[in-house]
């Protein structure tokens, strides 16, 4: 069962989509009048010319491009990114060149991925102390490597 995204595209690109049946994330293209420039371990937001209206309990994440950050070193900054289901504005993609040279983003360029995951909302309940389990409070690579 597919749910339905309203979207606006004021880009001159083509809709999200995804590649293959069973792909979990829709590629999102840059949308720039100019090439942009990231030098290495700098970072730009990169404008999509993409607009959302989603309805309340989904959000759509900005996750990076495996094949971006392997082959170019460009990766999204905050991974993965959230846009709020009451969230109007347009989609801007904040990527990191992680790598050592030069790297430039054109017009079309798919540069992230969107994927959209229901999100549950809580009430707090506060306690005095919460129950014991088998970790406890060991965190930070407690539980070890292997």
């Amino acid at each position: 069962m597919s749910i339905k995204v309203k979207i606006i595209n004021q880009s001159d690109n083509p809709l999200p989509e995804y590649k293959t049946l069973g792909s979990s994330g829709m590629d999102v293209r840059a949308f720039t009048s100019k090439k942009l420039s990231v030098p290495p371990l700098e970072r730009v937001l990169v404008k999509t010319g993409i607009f959302l209206e989603m309805e309340t309990g989904i959000e759509c994440q900005v996750r990076p491009r495996s094949g971006l950050a392997l082959k170019q070193g460009l990766t999204v900054l905050n991974t993965p990114g959230t846009v709020d289901a009451d969230y109007r504005g347009e989609i801007g993609v904040i990527l990191i060149n992680l790598s050592n040279k030069e790297a430039f983003v054109e017009n079309g360029d798919r540069i992230a991925q969107l994927v959209f995951s229901k999100v549950e909302s809580i009430d707090w309940e506060q306690v005095e102390s919460t129950g014991n389990t088998e970790r406890g409070s060991g965190g930070f690579g407690s539980t070890g490597l292997k």
